[in-house]
């Protein structure tokens, strides 16, 4: 049985949710409150030393990682959405990590001072985040997908920060494409909208 530790405005968390909604896999859902410091109690950290969600159990493997958890959950419940030829490998390694650093330093980080009252530089973050979408952008002339001809980890891996942009001041009205790719995503058997978030929550 699969068990996810999930807290509902983190986005990390919800690239786990949304890859096992896109598989139509059942879970339990243990909810960690951060806001309450549940994270960082002994009883999580037993789970993850690193006190972060979302993490996945898997018939007693531990992982700890959101974008782990997305490539265990295609590698093994239906790899489809992980090819492994040479040339889609390449390119959805090059979009996870785009997603684990420069949407990590950009919009996400951009959410994280609106809604959680993070303390970074609002307008260099908002500035970062808007010249990554710009190239993005661009990226997706004339695609449907990130890579390939179907939707794939990759997608998975960077919906929900771009898709929620707007909840740290960054406007996507001017990138059609990537307003087309969101749609696109959105659109697929199994998907699991991310809730918006209430303005402000308390810092965790």
């Amino acid at each position: 049985m699969l068990t996810l530790y999930d807290f509902e405005l983190s986005g990390h968390a919800h690239r786990a949710r949304l890859m096992l909604g896109l598989l139509q896999l059942p879970y339990d859902k243990v909810i960690v409150n951060l806001a309450q410091g549940e994270h960082k109690q002994p009883a999580f950290r037993a789970i993850n030393p690193f006190t972060q969600v979302p993490v996945l159990e898997d018939d007693g493997l531990v992982i700890r990682d959101s974008i782990a958890i997305i490539t265990h959950l295609a590698n093994n419940y239906d790899p489809s959405w992980n090819p492994q030829s040479r040339d889609l490998q390449a390119q959805i390694q090059q979009w996870l990590a785009l997603a684990a650093r420069n949407l990590a330093e950009g919009p996400a980080r951009a959410r994280l001072i609106t809604v959680f009252g993070a303390k970074f530089d609002q307008a260099a973050t908002i500035d970062a985040s808007h010249s990554m979408l710009a190239v993005i952008d661009v990226l997706l002339e004339g695609k449907q997908w990130m890579v390939g001809e179907r939707a794939t980890i990759a997608d998975v891996a960077c919906y929900s920060y771009i898709a929620h942009a707007p909840e740290g001041k960054v406007e996507l009205d001017s990138y059609n494409n990537i307003l087309r790719w969101l749609n696109n995503v959105e659109q697929l058997d199994g998907f699991v909208a991310m809730q918006a978030t209430p303005l402000k929550v308390e810092a965790l």
